[in-house]
C-alpha cells in the first residue's frame, strides 16, 4: 500500500510538470454522458454495411484503444485487396463542441508504461469508438488494390461499419504464422487471412525498400511493473511480423489517403518529414567516412544513400551508434498543413489517418474527408480548413512534443527505480556515445548510464571529436563507440534520472586523479547534466492555440496556462 501511494505520488508529480492531466472538465464529460451507446439505425443505412466480411483488429496485449481493422482478399486476376477500417470517431467528435476543443488541446495520447493520458475520454477511446470484437462500429474504411509488385492500382474510400471477428494480439497471430499447432487450431478459420496478409506484407515491404524507405531497428524497452506500479523488469519489445504486417498496411492506407486529398487539391493536415540541412548532415557523413565506410552523396542528400549506409553497418558493433546519429542528423517529423514530402519513407504524400482515438491530427484528416465523401466541401468551407488545418498541424506539433518528453521522462524514471537496488552489480554493455564528459553505456535493455570522466582514473583522457573517442595521453587507451564494455553500477539518482557506471577495470587499477584531469572534470560537470537530460527528456512549454473559425479557450488543463 505505501509502495503503491509512493508511485501514484511520483506519477502525479510527472504529470504536473508536463502539463497533462487524466481528468477532463466536467462541461466536456457533460457533452460525453449525451452521447447514445447506441447508433441510429438510419446512420447504419446510409453507409457501407461491412459487417460480413473477415475483418480484424491486431494490438499489443493491453491495448484498449482499438482504432484499425484489416481485411484482406486475393482477386481472381490476382491482386490483392487490402481494407483498412478505421474508427469513425470524428461521427461522435463534432467541431465546435468542448470535446473537440479539449482534444484539440490534447493533441494526442500519452502513454506512460501501464498509464495513459487519454485524448478522448474511456467512454469513447476504450468504448464506442474502439473495434471491439463482435460489436458493430462505425469506420471510414480504405480500400487498396494492389498489384504484386506492391504498386497501389486503385483505391475507394467510404463510410462503413464493421463487425471485428476477432480481438488479435501480435503475439497471438505470431504464433499462428510462426506454425504453432495450437495456436492454428484456435484461429483455423483465420490462418490463410493471417498467411495472406504477411504475403502482402512482405510484398509492401518490398516495394518501399526499393524506393529508398529508411526502417531503423531501434530496440524498444518494455517495462514491467507489479500490482503497485513498481518497475520489477526491462525487456525489449519484439518486432514481429505480425508487427510488420499492421505497420505496413497503416503505412499504405496513410500515404493512398494523403495522395488523394492532395490531388483534389484540398485542405488537409500532412505528416512531413523534410530532408536534413547541409550542416546537419555533414558531420555525420564525415563520421561515417573516417570509420571506413562508403557514403555517396550527390548534390543533395537521398533517402536511398541513407538506406545504403544501414544496410552496411547491419550486425557490426556501431550499428546503434550511427543509426542513432543518423536519425539525429535528421529533421524532426511534424504536422503541416502544406505537403512537404517524407523523407524517411522516401514518400511524396503522407498523412496520419490510421489512429483517430489517439492522435488529432487523424481526427481533423477523417473530418475533411468525411465532408468530401458528403458533398459538403464548398468554397467556403474549404477556406475554413485551410486555416483549421494550420492551427491543428501546429497545437498537434506542439503537443507531440510534450508527449514523447514525458514518455521519456517516466520511462527514464522507471529504469532508475529497477536499478536502485542493484548498486555494486556488474553488467555487460555497449559504450553508446563519447563525450568530452565522460562515456554513455547501453545495457541489452536498452538502460543506459554515464561513466564520468572522473571515474575514467587509470589516465587522462582527451577527447577526439573526429573519431568520437576518448584516448588515455599516457596508456593511449581508447574508448569507441560500439566497443563491448563490463561495467559496475555506481549511483542511482531517481529524482534527475541518472544512473553512473564505472569500469570494472577502474577497481583492479585503482590509481589517483591527476589535478588536471579534476579540473576537467569540475569544468565539465554542468555539460554532463544537460546532455543527461537531454537525453533522458525534458518539458518544453507547449502552446494553446486559438483555431481560426473557433471560440477561443482557456486554460481547461490542470498545470497548462
Amino acid at each position: 500500500m505505501i509502495e503503491r501511494s509512493r508511485t501514484f505520488t511520483e506519477f502525479k508529480e510527472l504529470l504536473r510538470q508536463h502539463g497533462l492531466t487524466q481528468e477532463f472538465p466536467l462541461a466536456v464529460m457533460d457533452e460525453v454522458s449525451k452521447i447514445p451507446e447506441q447508433i441510429p439505425e438510419e446512420e447504419f443505412a446510409r453507409r457501407r454495411d461491412l459487417s460480413d466480411m473477415t475483418i480484424v483488429t491486431i494490438d499489443g496485449e493491453d491495448a484498449k484503444d482499438l482504432d484499425d481493422a484489416i481485411s484482406v482478399e486475393r482477386l481472381s486476376d490476382g491482386n490483392y485487396l487490402l481494407g483498412v477500417h478505421i474508427a469513425d470517431v470524428s461521427w461522435y467528435v463534432r467541431a465546435n463542441t468542448e470535446l473537440d476543443d479539449e482534444a484539440f488541446n490534447r493533441g494526442t495520447s500519452v502513454y506512460l508504461v501501464d498509464k495513459v493520458v487519454p485524448m478522448l475520454p474511456k467512454k469513447l477511446s476504450n468504448g464506442l469508438c474502439s473495434l471491439n470484437p463482435h460489436k458493430p462500429r462505425l469506420t471510414v474504411s480504405c480500400f487498396m488494390t494492389i498489384d504484386e509488385s506492391g504498386g497501389v492500382i486503385d483505391y475507394e474510400l467510404c463510410e462503413s461499419f464493421i463487425v471485428s471477428k476477432a480481438r488479435m494480439t501480435y503475439t497471438k497471430v505470431t504464433k499462428v504464422l510462426d506454425g504453432d499447432m495450437a495456436a492454428r487450431s484456435e484461429f483455423s478459420d483465420l490462418v490463410p487471412t493471417f498467411e495472406l496478409m504477411r504475403e502482402l506484407a512482405l510484398i509492401l515491404r518490398d516495394k518501399r525498400m526499393r524506393r529508398g524507405s529508411i526502417d531503423f531497428d531501434f530496440p524498444e524497452p518494455k517495462i514491467i511493473t507489479d500490482d503497485d506500479g513498481r518497475a520489477v523488469d526491462v525487456k525489449l519489445y519484439e518486432n514481429t511480423v505480425s508487427n510488420k504486417i499492421i505497420e505496413e498496411f497503416m503505412l499504405a492506407a496513410n500515404e493512398t489517403v494523403a495522395r488523394h486529398m492532395s490531388s483534389l487539391e484540398l485542405p488537409l493536415v500532412y505528416r512531413v518529414h523534410e530532408k536534413p540541412t547541409e550542416d546537419k548532415i555533414e558531420r555525420f557523413v564525415n563520421l561515417v567516412r573516417s570509420m571506413n565506410y562508403r557514403f555517396k552523396m550527390k548534390k543533395s542528400i537521398s533517402p536511398k544513400a541513407m538506406q545504403n549506409l544501414l544496410f552496411q553497418i547491419e550486425g557490426k558493433p556501431e550499428q546503434l551508434m550511427l543509426s542513432t546519429m543518423m536519425l539525429r542528423s535528421f529533421m524532426k517529423a511534424r504536422y503541416s498543413n502544406e505537403n512537404l514530402g517524407h523523407f524517411g519513407l522516401a514518400a511524396d504524400y503522407y498523412c496520419h489517418f490510421t489512429s483517430p482515438i489517439r492522435r488529432y491530427p487523424d481526427l481533423m484528416v477523417h473530418r475533411i474527408l468525411r465532408e468530401w465523401l458528403n458533398g459538403r466541401l464548398d468554397k467556403k468551407r474549404i477556406a475554413l480548413y485551410a486555416k483549421l488545418t494550420k492551427d491543428a498541424a501546429e497545437q498537434s506539433s506542439d503537443t507531440e512534443v510534450g508527449a514523447v518528453e514525458a514518455e521519456r521522462d517516466w520511462v527514464s524514471y522507471k529504469m532508475c527505480e529497477y536499478m536502485e537496488d542493484k548498486v555494486g552489480q556488474d553488467f555487460d554493455g555497449i559504450i553508446s556515445s563519447v563525450t568530452s564528459f565522460g562515456i554513455f553505456i547501453q545495457l541489452p535493455n536498452t538502460i543506459e548510464g554515464l561513466i564520468r570522466m572522473s571515474d575514467l582514473n587509470d589516465d587522462y583522457y582527451e577527447f577526439d571529436e573526429a573519431t568520437m573517442t576518448l584516448v588515455g595521453r599516457h596508456t593511449r587507451r581508447t574508448y569507441r563507440i560500439g566497443e563491448s564494455i563490463r561495467v559496475r553500477l555506481a549511483r542511482v539518482a531517481k529524482d534527475v534520472k541518472q544512473i553512473d557506471f564505472v569500469p570494472v577495470e577502474a577497481f583492479n587499477e585503482k590509481k589517483p586523479l591527476r589535478k588536471k584531469q579534476r579540473a576537467e572534470d569540475d569544468k565539465d560537470s554542468e555539460a554532463a547534466h544537460k546532455e543527461v537530460k537531454r537525453k533522458n527528456g525534458r518539458k518544453s512549454k507547449q502552446k494553446t492555440r486559438t483555431r481560426s473559425g473557433h471560440k477561443a479557450r482557456g486554460a481547461k488543463q490542470k498545470g497548462k496556462a
